[in-house]
């Protein structure tokens, strides 16, 4: 069974803000794995970083840590789907760092006609025994019946085999001859499109040893098209509608035009024979036959130019042209059978790869800079090779990273501007182009009226007030002679306090609690309401405003929020207690993993409460039970599930410890202008959220998918972002 990719991270508490220097370094792990000089990164651990299906990001511009916890409730995807968050460090240029704008790639030296680089960013080829070419056919030469692939090969490159199960109702062309090294070789390709019952035949070439063109045919479908990939294809909707040709036409005219000691060549012909729905004993595939290390493939366009100088798959054309991909690949089987193995390994095609894909990255960087600019640097700066960011790295390796939305990558590998594109287009094209590619970046973008800074202000101040009724507990009445020291005692064993204040406009006094964190304000109303407190039977209960007025609803989806699940909250501590003698006091707790022990940012001291995260969620459920009601060196504790435990808790701690620039009437009419907006914002951030669950629905398991909020960074001020990540799993959930 294949092992699935599992990620780990050491984000539980403070150690949750992340620079966009560390999420470059989880990115460039999980894009290029060992290569590159890329390495696991410091704050999280990818296991299994080669089964990887591939690594999606997706970025919500215009949007911060402040928008995700201010629409809470409307991000119901987000917030069940992701356990692993992290506050992002806003930037001004958040982007640049991703698709390496600052990257400065000059050349050092040319071979062949293609330009090189320092051998920091090239493979060492020490040895020619070392090439995968000669470890798996040797120097000799042979003859075409040694590269044709065994049964065994065909199968584990899901060839479609005679007598399988997967291949019920194929047609047989019944070549059965015996091969000898003077059979004849064919090269066939096929385009196709996306039906309903899957990728269908479209069109079809097949060319003899001469490269003569036997069969062009176009193909009817048998089912609807979905997709016509036209891009790639060069099929049209136009193109197919007078065409009558159906695929058992093609497969009738195969089999009558190959002799029966026909060898068939192609670039993964695989693909080709499963959607011909055909069965071939003898066939040469070229994306095998120039053998690369730990499975990776040439591509045939590269193939073409580096092997025989040809220019294929050209840009200019609409979609590709199968007989010409046909005529490639005939004649780079006839090239390797005719210059042998060792012919073909001092080519070194490892290394033409990388220089031309390097090349080809240079040439792109410089032309985005002005040509004063450009020859300045030239006239100043000594030859060197900067560090390339990973984006080139992957398209130096052959990956073609897809970027869409606000900034895209054109063919050449430019980053171009694409304001026009809406969200729901944007949608449209991540669902047909993220799975062609390994490395993805989506951008949906909120819009660039609402981060104007009077909105943001408004919502800034909306949020710190709510958070700031929901720290906050009213209790009473009490006596009028009541002792303040003892409700303070009583209260503060559920948590840290930060004001204690006594309410005298009442009949008889109240006191307003406001805390340091959300679930001590929770355990104080589900464990004192009621209670007796310094002589007095009281209520306790928090603010009634209208921002409160779905506090339990909110309350209660914290809790279930896959990031707290297995966490609890422990109150009571003894501040003269440390961290280590805490985990010997809970060392007896079943599956416990860590212990996280909250610290004042102002002066570092800890709390009088701690998180414990559990393996399991049912050990945090017994742990509960457990704890309630346990004494601790004479102290009495509380525990209840989380609500905050992660990275969320330092950031209100954050927002209730700063205070709003604006104040009276000014920003009183900005949050009653901001009404309209905020609920034109809801609906955006509603659809937002139905967009990234669309799309993460669409991916492969064992995906790695960051959402990204990438912060505000103005004149006009600033605001965290937020990361959420996980790798896809088979429920559909991120794996942790």
């Amino acid at each position: 069974q294949e092992k699935s990719s599992r990620l780990s991270t050491a984000l539980f508490g403070e150690d949750c803000e992340i620079s966009h220097d560390k999420l470059y370094e989880l990115l460039k792990y999980a894009a290029l794995g060992k290569y590159h000089n890329a390495t696991q990164p410091s704050w999280c651990h990818i296991y299994h970083q080669s089964h990887l299906a591939g690594v999606v990001v997706i970025i919500l511009h215009e949007m911060s840590q402040l928008h995700f916890y201010k629409f809470y409730l409307q991000f119901k995807h987000l917030r069940k789907v992701f356990q692993h968050r992290f506050t992002l460090t806003p930037s001004a240029n958040f982007l640049a760092s991703l698709y390496g704008e600052g990257a400065n790639l000059k050349p050092q030296n040319t071979a062949r006609g293609l330009t090189s680089t320092s051998s920091e960013c090239i493979p060492k080829r020490s040895d020619l025994q070392c090439d995968p070419i000669i470890q798996k056919y040797g120097e000799k030469k042979r003859g075409l019946t040694s590269y044709t692939l065994t049964l065994e090969e065909q199968k584990k490159n899901d060839y479609p085999i005679k007598g399988s199960p997967g291949c019920k109702g194929y047609i047989y062309t019944e070549c059965d001859q015996q091969r000898t090294d003077s059979s004849p070789l064919f090269g066939l390709d096929c385009e196709m499109c996306l039906t309903a019952k899957g990728n269908e035949v479209t069109r079809v070439s097949l060319v003899d040893a001469q490269g003569q063109c036997l069969l062009n045919e176009l193909v009817k479908p048998e089912s609807t098209v979905v997709n016509y990939r036209t891009r790639f294809s060069g099929i049209t909707k136009k193109m197919l509608l007078p065409v009558k040709t159906k695929l058992p036409d093609i497969q009738t005219r195969l089999k009558k035009m190959l002799p029966h000691d026909a060898v068939l060549v192609g670039h993964s012909l695989n693909a080709d024979l499963q959607a011909l729905e055909m069965i071939h004993p003898s066939v040469i595939d070229t994306s095998l036959l120039f053998a690369r290390n730990e499975g990776r493939r040439f591509k045939l366009k590269f193939l073409a130019k580096a092997v025989l100088g040809k220019e294929i798959q050209c840009e200019q054309k609409l979609g590709h042209d199968p007989t010409e991909d046909a005529r490639a690949a005939l004649e780079l089987a006839q090239f390797f059978i005719e210059q042998g193995p060792a012919k073909v390994a001092e080519l070194n095609l490892e290394m033409l790869l990388t220089t031309e894909k390097l090349a080809e990255v240079s040439q792109n960087k410089a032309a985005l800079q002005p040509q004063g600019c450009r020859v300045q640097k030239q006239l100043n700066e000594p030859l060197h090779l900067s560090k390339p960011c990973f984006l080139d790295c992957l398209q130096v390796t052959g990956q073609k990273p897809l970027l869409l939305g606000r900034q895209e990558l054109d063919s050449s590998g430019l980053c171009q501007s694409n304001l026009s594109a809406s969200n729901k287009q944007i949608l449209q094209r991540a669902l047909e182009d993220v799975p062609l590619s390994t490395f993805s970046i989506v951008q949906f973008s909120l819009g660039p009226e609402y981060i104007a800074s009077q909105l943001l202000a408004g919502l800034c101040e909306k949020v710190r007030s709510k958070l700031t009724d929901m720290l906050t507990i009213y209790a009473g009445p009490f006596e009028e002679s009541f002792c303040l020291k003892s409700v303070k005692k009583e209260f503060g064993r559920c948590g840290p306090i930060r004001s204690l204040t006594v309410v005298t406009e009442t009949y008889q006094p109240y006191v307003c609690i406001q805390y340091e964190v959300l679930e001590a304000a929770q355990l104080a109303v589900e464990s004192l309401n009621g209670a007796e407190v310094a002589g007095s039977c009281i209520k306790v209960q928090r603010p009634v405003t209208a921002a409160m007025l779905d506090c339990d609803v909110l309350i209660k989806e914290l809790e279930l929020d896959v990031e707290n699940e297995g966490v609890i909250y422990v109150a009571g501590l003894k501040k003269s207690l440390t961290e280590m003698d805490l985990q010997e006091e809970f060392s007896q707790l079943k599956d416990l993993e860590t212990l996280f022990l909250p610290k004042a940012v102002q002066h570092g001291k800890h709390r009088s409460c701690c998180f414990l995260k559990f393996q399991k969620s049912q050990s945090a459920v017994d742990a509960l039970e457990v704890i309630n009601g346990w004494t601790m060196r004479g102290s009495k504790l509380r525990s209840r599930n989380a609500l905050a435990s992660g990275h969320l808790w330092r950031w209100i701690w954050q927002m209730n410890h700063s205070n709003g620039k604006q104040g009276g009437n000014s920003l009183y009419e900005k949050m009653e202008q901001l009404t309209d907006s905020e609920q034109e914002l809801r609906k955006k951030v509603k659809k937002l959220d139905h967009h990234v669950k669309k799309l993460y629905r669409s991916l492969q398991n064992n995906t790695l998918c960051v959402v990204l909020f990438p912060g505000v960074n103005s004149m006009h001020g600033s605001q965290s972002g937020l990361g959420l990540m996980g790798i896809k799993d088979d429920g559909g959930r991120s794996a942790c």
